[in-house]
């Protein structure tokens, strides 16, 4: 699967696609699906501030946990900050990856200092989409693991902060 472009679709709880993207797989291991890809152009984001043109993405998803991680690194190579995004566990058909996008995001920025986003949309969407007891208990009981992990140090994992990863070509 390596060298292969392949797209990625965030979508909402009802099966739209909210975002979507082309990415490279670079690993698979131990279930951890590996991609990278870059923007193409600069991308104002309220809570990121500006993400310059070439700022490279990591993206890490597992077919059995609730979230995924992008690893974001300025366009220098330099660590930008890790973003954590509550999911439901991808799909893989086809050349592309789906996964739910169940709102709620943590940055962790390079120092450790973390933010949680979206909860409001989170509530909203609850309501909005109908989400079953068992998808609101796994993304606030994963939500509230992840917090746990980065306070606590064992998150970002060693892996994300010092695995090297090679560099992107393709772009979002």
């Amino acid at each position: 699967m390596p060298g292969r472009t392949l797209t990625v679709n965030s979508r909402k709880f009802d099966g739209t696609i909210n975002r979507t993207w082309e990415c490279r797989p670079i690993g698979i291991a131990d279930s951890q699906l590996v991609l990278v890809g870059s923007f193409a152009h600069d991308v104002e984001h309220p809570d990121l501030g500006r993400i310059a043109a070439g700022t490279i993405s990591y993206e890490f998803f597992w077919p059995d946990r609730w979230y995924n991680v992008f690893r974001f690194h300025e366009p220098d190579g330099s660590l930008r900050n890790f973003y954590y995004n509550i999911s439901m566990p991808y799909s893989f058909d086809r050349g592309q990856l789906d996964y739910v996008d169940l709102d709620i995001d943590i940055i962790v920025w390079p120092d450790g200092s973390f933010r949680v986003l979206d909860l409001a949309e989170f509530d909203q969407n609850k309501v909005t989409y109908d989400y079953p007891a068992d998808v609101i208990a796994n993304a606030e009981r994963t939500m509230d693991e992840i917090i746990s992990a980065i306070r606590d140090g064992s998150q970002p994992t060693d892996f994300l902060l010092t695995g090297h990863l090679p560099g992107a070509e393709h772009t979002r």
